[in-house]
């Protein structure tokens, strides 16, 4: 009897891909597999049948032969060396466990375990500034706790002289699987921990680890304008990586602290200045501090509390780039206190000569508007 062509029996195109290949075979494997399918002699057939087309297109050398003699090339010796075609006989587990081993990377029948070598962790490390120090930039020294390869086994955790062995409970696979009836899962192997190769003589230093605690100094280089929440990255000054894999990077993450005169906001500095009571009404020039020095500031006649004067370019300059930020000085008029009676009867004299419709229109209009707040109510 005339087999049927592979391509047909898996229902793809002769150009189909290894992935459309799998899954054509996956999908049909799983519906006519015997284990589903007790005592079915025509689903056994048809899984048989799928299990040979698989095995012929699945593999690169197999698959050109068959496109070149058809079925002829697995007869009479013509499949090179190792004989003729035979059925993979797949059972179920092998179907599904192919689907786990998409889904979780593990290794799928045949193939290797996961790579022992892995990348060392990233670490963070909080430093506090002043906001001198993150303006204008600062270098500082650091110790940073952190997982370093173990110099006595070189990061292998094995003792010098010796080295791993293949675990013989995943055969170096990594992962182990698990049936139960139709199901069968992948999981990581208990006694290798995915590594596929255990420890049976331990570095005594590290205790078979490869890896041991050990605190760094490092100095770190402060851009100037950096701000709370930025990060500096130190490449491979992270934890070592596991069997020669990799350092990690360690990022300091800066936390510009609280400052007695000024607050930042981004690029710009605000400070509150207080002047007395004479200097708000009469004007003048006032003396305020900057972070380099110090500047004039001319107080206008009739300057009110709560007025913002802007100095330029005396913020921060970005360290991203970008025009310097502003010092912004806000007043505060500071009412007198413990007065003489001298200056409590010049000031009650001030007080009978001021007009309030003309000394403070402020003032006037706010209870103008009150007035007219109460006369609209209804009660």
């Amino acid at each position: 009897m005339a087999k049927r062509d592979c391509y047909e029996t898996l229902g793809v195109s002769k150009d189909a891909s290894d992935s459309d290949l799998k899954k054509a075979y996956r999908r049909l494997a799983m519906k006519c597999h015997p284990d589903r399918n007790p005592g079915d002699a025509e689903a056994e057939a048809k899984f048989k049948e799928l299990s040979e087309a698989y095995e012929i297109l699945s593999d690169a050398e197999k698959r050109a032969a068959y496109d070149r003699y058809g079925h002829d090339a697995f007869e009479g010796g013509m499949g090179g060396p190792g004989g003729g075609f035979h059925s993979s006989g797949a059972s179920f587990s092998d179907i599904f466990g192919d689907v786990f081993g998409d889904i979780f990377g593990g290794a799928g029948p045949g193939g290797g375990g996961r790579s022992s070598v892995q990348r060392g962790s990233d670490l963070r490390y909080t430093l506090d500034l002043t906001l001198e120090e993150a303006v204008f930039g600062a270098e500082k020294t650091i110790r940073v706790p952190r997982l370093a390869e173990c110099g006595t086994c070189k990061g292998s955790g094995a003792k010098p002289g010796s080295a791993p062995k293949t675990c013989q409970t995943c055969n170096g696979q990594g992962q182990v699987r698990m049936q139960q009836g139709f199901f069968a899962i992948q999981q990581t192997c208990p006694r290798c921990h995915g590594q596929g190769k255990v420890i049976t003589d331990p570095c005594g230093d590290c205790r078979g680890q490869g890896r041991k605690e050990e605190a760094k100094t490092l100095s770190v280089k402060i851009p100037a304008g950096v701000d709370t929440g930025d990060r500096v990255r130190l490449s491979g000054e992270g934890e070592a990586g596991v069997s020669g894999g990799p350092a990690g990077d360690l990022y300091v993450q800066v936390n510009a602290k609280e400052h007695r005169i000024f607050t930042r906001d981004g690029k710009d500095l605000y400070c509150e200045v207080p002047i007395s009571f004479t200097d708000a009404a009469l004007g003048g020039e006032l003396e305020v501090p900057t972070l380099d020095g110090r500047v004039k500031l001319k107080v206008p006649v009739g300057t009110q509390s709560g007025k913002l004067f802007r100095v330029r370019a005396k913020g921060v300059k970005p360290v991203r780039g970008g025009a310097q930020g502003d010092l912004l000085c806000r007043v505060s008029v500071e009412t007198p206190v413990n007065l003489t009676a001298k200056q409590r009867e010049l000031l009650e004299e001030l007080h009978e000569t001021l007009n309030h419709k003309t000394h403070a229109p402020k003032r006037e209009g706010w209870f103008d508007s009150v007035r007219s707040f109460f006369d609209e109510m209804k009660f």
